[in-house]
């Protein structure tokens, strides 16, 4: 899901923010409120997952054994 966001964000910030034709007229949303998107479903999958994200780990200095 993130890649195909990313994919998104890249294909609009390269293309036009606004066009026109005979069909109708179309406009992105801007990209700070694409990052805030981004931002937002990266912040809610990141609470979905288990686990406290800290990992404790037992240091040892070289030499101590």
């Amino acid at each position: 899901m993130g890649d195909d966001l990313k994919d998104t964000i890249r294909q609009n910030a390269a293309g036009p923010k606004r066009a026109k034709g005979d069909s109708g007229e179309l406009e992105q949303h801007s990209l700070p409120n694409q990052i805030a998107a981004d931002r937002y479903l990266a912040s809610k999958s990141a609470t979905r997952k288990r686990g406290l994200g800290i990992g404790l780990k037992k240091l040892l200095p070289p030499g101590t054994e």
